[in-house]
């Protein structure tokens, strides 16, 4: 924190997908280091405006973006909102994704494409938008929130973990193209956590063995770390698991 507990309003930050339980720790963790927040969402109004709140209501401040990342115009237009707003966003957050829930044999080919154009392409189109704003700038960071499944597949989400793993390579070749430019390119795996897309996947109290602590991280710990992440100078093109199963 501040030494002097006065918000230092020099720092921006852009997280995607606020609305949500993830999003909106990450929002917290860095309105509570004094960081101005911009909150996205694409649908869920209500949630981002709480987020806002709660961002204001531990003394930080911030505002509301929405746009459909699905679409790459809508994209490019945040960005450069976002861009020209004081102070200047340095980092960016892509957290916004969905889920989705069917075996192989039983996928269908329109939710395989609604689960890769929002997961995958949402971010390729963030990706795109972001790196140029930071590259005439000198440099920034870009914490890309992906998934354990993204790895080792799950069971009933082929179209969730195929997406997770495109980000795998997508956030390594972009950190080789802008390091150059001293634009940071990461990628964090959140581990288990409660929200609307996990909830009926989520394992019992008692069904953590692949786990080494037997448990999860906590939602507030996986925040902090992208906050610590976003700030690391001399790291980039590196996958940040949070949890204790082994990659």
């Amino acid at each position: 924190m501040n030494p002097t507990n006065q918000i230092d309003r020099t720092q921006s930050v852009l997280v995607t997908g606020a609305s949500g339980g993830i999003g909106r720790a990450i929002s917290l963790a860095f309105a509570a280091e004094g960081w101005f927040v911009g909150v996205h969402y694409h649908r869920n109004k209500a949630a981002a405006e709480e987020t806002l709140t709660q961002v204001l209501s531990i003394g930080g401040n911030g505002t509301l973006y929405e746009a459909d990342i699905r679409e790459s115009a809508a994209a490019q237009q945040m960005v450069e909102v976002s861009s020209r707003r004081a102070p200047f966003t340095s980092v960016y957050v892509c957290n916004a994704g969905i889920g989705g829930s069917s075996l192989v044999l039983k996928q269908q080919e329109e939710d395989w494409a609604e689960v890769l154009a929002t997961n995958l392409t949402g971010t390729f189109h963030c990706l795109r938008a972001m790196a140029p704003p930071l590259l005439a700038r000198g440099g920034g960071s870009i914490v890309v929130i992906g998934s354990y499944a993204g790895f080792h597949g799950s069971t009933g989400q082929a179209a969730y973990a195929a997406s997770k793993a495109g980000l795998i390579g997508l956030v390594r070749a972009a950190a080789q193209e802008w390091g150059a430019g001293n634009v940071r390119v990461n990628l964090l795996l959140p581990g288990w956590q409660k929200t609307g897309l996990s909830e009926e996947f989520i394992p019992a109290d008692d069904q953590w063995d692949s786990h080494l602590l037997g448990r999860p991280p906590s939602r507030e710990e996986v925040a902090r770390t992208v906050l610590h992440l976003a700030l690391q100078s001399d790291v980039s093109g590196q996958v940040w698991n949070c949890d204790s199963r082994s990659l």
